[in-house]
Order: structure tokens, then sequence, then C-alpha cells
């Protein structure tokens, strides 16, 4: 056997390790005895699931959109992956260190259901989406639509294309509550012009939770030559889907938050005919039309959270994305539900089960966001984040597939204490 292909395989070895400790792989065959509909209020099993997390004892914690802590598995994996890497040094980056990424590009990608050659991996949302901002070939008077409700990184981006180039940027609103799905489309559709270069949306809005209706968006502004990049950074490991159902042309996404890969991960996808027309951030030696490495070249980085993106997927696919989809949605809709009606209490996510999964934004009547989510870490031990600008005036709560209902009851009582 050849020396390379000797490393290879060892360090394949020592990737793959299995999930012996995991009380969730050590329990799938609990799973099966269940429908999805009935395991989805087994508390038992997800106290189970639970077991797999270390978590603070300190505090409940419901601010899990930021960045989902990632289980003891995938914890386990990714200290053997730094091993791994310390120990074959620079012959591992020099040998196998492609081979591997592209592994894990494959990987990631059959969850969203993705051919591998439209994925690169890349830090955040923010690094993918904003490589496409900014990769674009802008022209003075051209014009970009995007709500105010979308994340700031991806508006600053475009603020600064508008003062470098010239550029226009419409911006509008997005109801909490809207009637219907033509109504968010319209709202698109009437800020578009004959100048209008691309559109920017939400596939979940990350302050309120809000799933939007992104394929109707996308026939609408393709009808219109109007390129959409979809900001998914809420959605890869959240909720299922099939990327090219959506028919956008890019799309990017964190899978440090809902996937729950180690800090430092993210992907942006671009379809075929979107691949050439990029400026990379990083100058790349020259590829063949439709390559898109061209816009991966990264500088030395830390490979081993990369590298993770395999055990992470692995926990996931046990799991389950229908399950964990369903758990999240349950978790949601167990809380807002007994508070939507209480007086003085404003929840900022649409009811309906398709407008949303597990995150949700709740205010109260003359308290500010801020002091709201102090109260409630201070008199309840409930950690969240504040969300006040546009029309969103609350708390994020974003619970995680260790959320016990137990620990949402101290939420309903602390949210209607605050409120009377």
């Amino acid at each position: 056997m050849k020396k390379r292909e000797f490393i290879k395989k060892a360090s394949l070895a020592i990737l793959g390790t299995p999930f012996y400790g995991s009380i969730l792989a050590n329990n799938t065959s609990e799973m099966w005895q269940f429908d999805p509909e009935v395991l989805v209020k087994n508390e038992d099993f997800w106290l189970k699931v639970r077991q797999d997390y270390k978590l603070k004892p300190e505090y409940i914690n419901l601010e899990n959109g930021y960045y989902n802590i990632i289980p003891t598995p995938t914890l386990d994996a990714l200290k053997k992956q730094i091993e791994l890497v310390n120990y074959e040094g620079a012959h591992y980056m020099r040998t196998v260190q492609w081979e591997n990424k592209a592994r894990m590009v494959a990987k990631v990608a059959q969850v969203i259901k993705a051919n591998p050659k439209n994925v690169i991996l890349t830090r955040n949302t923010t690094e993918s989406l904003n490589m496409v901002i900014k990769g674009m070939n802008w022209q003075k008077g051209d014009e970009a639509v995007f709500a105010e409700q979308d994340y700031g990184a991806m508006k600053n981006m475009f603020g600064q294309i508008s003062n470098r180039f010239g550029t226009t940027n419409k911006i509008i609103s997005i109801p909490n509550h809207p009637k219907s799905d033509d109504e968010i489309v319209k709202l698109y559709e009437n800020a578009i012009t004959d100048r209008t270069k691309l559109l920017m949306v939400c596939h979940m809005i990350n302050i309120t939770g809000q799933i939007l209706p992104v394929k109707k968006i996308c026939a609408m502004a393709h009808k219109h030559g109007v390129k959409v990049m979809v900001d998914g950074a809420h959605c890869i490991g959240h909720f299922e889907f099939d990327i090219n159902d959506l028919e956008c042309d890019y799309y990017g996404s964190s899978l440090h938050k809902w996937l729950a890969v180690p800090l430092g991960t993210g992907l942006l996808w671009v379809a075929d005919s979107e691949i050439d027309n990029l400026w990379p951030l990083f100058a790349e030696d020259p590829k063949e039309p439709g390559d898109i490495a061209r816009l991966n070249h990264t500088g030395t980085i830390p490979v081993y959270h990369d590298l993770s993106i395999e055990a992470a997927v692995d926990y996931y696919n046990i799991l389950g994305g229908e399950r964990k989809e369903m758990r999240l949605r349950y978790l949601q809709e167990y809380w807002t539900k007994q508070v939507r009606e209480i007086p003085n209490i404003i929840v900022n996510t649409p009811t309906d089960s398709n407008r949303a999964c597990a995150i949700a934004n709740v205010g109260i009547k003359g308290i500010k966001p801020s002091v709201l989510a102090e109260r409630l870490l201070n008199e309840f031990s409930i950690y969240t984040v504040a969300i006040d600008n546009a029309n969103v005036k609350g708390c994020r709560i974003t619970p995680n597939v260790f959320t016990s209902t137990e620990e949402l009851d101290l939420l309903v009582n602390g949210l209607k204490k605050l409120a009377s």
C-alpha cells in the first residue's frame, strides 16, 4: 500500500469514530416504536436526547438561534480531529485536506438534497452572502431589494456597495402576521423596477422565526429578470427542504446553528448559471467554467471545524430531520399557544404552523425588550436575547431538542407574571 493511501485510510478511521457514548444512538430502537406524531410529545425520550448535551445549570438556555451548542458525540469527534490534524501537521494539510473537505461538502449537501458541485463551505452566513453581494458586477444606478427585518451584516454590505458604486437600496417591511403568501410576494414585487439587479429574502426571519414563501418570491423575481439571494442562516438542520425546489440563485447558511456543527462553519450554494458570474473574495488560480472551487480560496483555516460536519450530520440523521423539525415546532407552539391571548403579551410570530418552527418572538406592553430579557434572566433564570428594531420588539425564544416542556412552563409562568 502506498504511503499516501495508508495515511488517508488511517485518517478516515479516526474521523469515522462511531457514537458509542451517545444516548441517542443507543436508543434508536425506541424511536422506531412510535410514529413521529407520538414521539414528538414523548418527554421521556427527549430527556434521553438531553443527556447527549452538557448544559449549564445556572440558567435555561432559550437562545439557541445564535449558536446551537453541539452534542457530546460531535464534541468528542471535534477533539479527535484537532488531535489528528495537530499530529499530522503540514503533511495532513498538503495531502488529504482537500479530499476530506470534499467529503464534508458531499455530506452536508445531502441534507438539503443539493449537488455537491454547487456547494462550498464557508465560515458563516455573513461570509456566504457577502461573497455574493460583493462579488456581483454592480453598476451605478443598479438597485437591490431587501427587508428591514433582514440581518444587519448583509444590510451593511448593501450599504457599502451603494456608497462605492452608486447603487440604490429599496427596503420593504415584512408584517409579523401576513394574511397570505400573496401579500408577502406583492411587497417584494412592488419594490422591483427595471433597474433591480438582486433581491435578498430570508428563508426564515431570524428575529421572529417567520418562514417566507421563498419559491413564490423567486418565481416572481425571475419573471422580472431579477436574481434572488436567500438568507437561510436558520434553516439547515432546523426544518426539511429541497434547495432545488426553491429555485433561487444563491443560498447561504450557518451550519453552527441548527445543524449543530462547531462554530465557524457555513455553506454557500450557487446555481449553475451563476457560478462564473461572481468575483471571489480571495483570488484563486484559473478554474474550468462552472467550477465552484473558484469561489472557495480561503487561505489556512481551522480545518477540523469542517471535518466535524460529518459527525454533526450523522447525529442529525440518527435523530431524523422530520422528527427534529416536528419536535422543534411542537416546542414553539407549546409555549406560544399558552400566551397569545394573555393581556399585554404580544407574540410577533405567525400562528400558522407552516410559517414558523422553533423560533418565536414575544414582547410585553410597557416593558422594553432589553429590560424583558434582563428580568427573565434575573428573576426566572431564563436566558434569551432582546430584539428591538423594525416592527419587532420583544425577546427571541429559541428552544432546542434538549429543551423540556417543564422549562417552557417556567417561561410561560414568567411571562404571565411580568405581563400582569
